[in-house]
């Protein structure tokens, strides 16, 4: 455990001094939300306003996927990627630090993006601010737990841009799906709806059983 905590400690560091991923992430994000706003006709209107949950979780994954891709990017500077895998721990705990390590870097991206989709489609969303952002965490928990672990498969690849999204959007589609369908419900009548959480549950702990379990044999590999 204590092997996972140092290095959440060590990514949140890096990229608070540097603030690469995070910029990086947030104006890709917001990018995409200019060009939902000015793409959809009649701008910010209820009908509009309908497909805004699809959107913002659009934006998520894409911005995930640009963070994810260079989570391993560092470690392979002199061969720090060796380094991890000769931890005096469990594999798993590095697993657990580098997954926890990219949900706290895209969280700062996801509120911003959030805020921003609120002015753009004139949606008031700080009355369900507090289940969103519980939303959020479960999407972005099974995001982040099977993205870690594809990351660090694609970063040893000659084509690991391409690579990182071909493996990890098929198995996103329950997770999206989730996500969706609870921002919808949540957005159009406040309450959380049951089904879509319990999905995000289910896949958010199957995911970070196989990947702690998994993460093993891919630092060997």
């Amino acid at each position: 455990m204590n092997v996972g905590l140092a290095i959440f400690w060590k990514d949140v560091l890096i990229e608070w001094r540097s603030r690469d991923r995070v910029v990086a992430m947030l104006l890709f994000s917001l990018l995409v939300v200019m060009i939902f706003q000015f793409s959809l006709p009649g701008g910010a209107s209820a009908d509009t306003q309908v497909y805004a949950p699809g959107l913002l979780w659009v934006a998520y994954v894409l911005a995930a996927l640009f963070g994810l891709g260079r989570a391993f990017t560092l470690e392979l500077e002199n061969d720090a990627l060796s380094g991890l895998a000769l931890a005096p721990a469990e594999r798993g705990w590095v697993f657990l630090g580098k997954a926890l390590a990219n949900l706290t870097i895209l969280a700062p991206a996801q509120a911003a993006t959030a805020f921003a989709f609120g002015l753009f489609f004139a949606l008031d969303l700080t009355a369900v601010a507090a289940p969103l952002a519980g939303i959020v965490l479960l999407g972005s928990l099974g995001l982040c737990s099977v993205g870690t672990l594809f990351s660090a498969v694609a970063v040893r690849t000659r084509f690991r841009e391409v690579m990182l999204p071909l493996l990890l959007l098929p198995l996103l589609v329950p997770i999206v799906s989730g996500s969706v369908r609870a921002t919808t419900v949540l957005i159009a009548t406040g309450s959380v709806p049951f089904e879509p959480i319990q999905l995000l549950v289910v896949t958010d702990v199957a995911y970070l059983i196989v990947c702690f379990l998994t993460f093993d044999y891919v630092l060997d590999e």
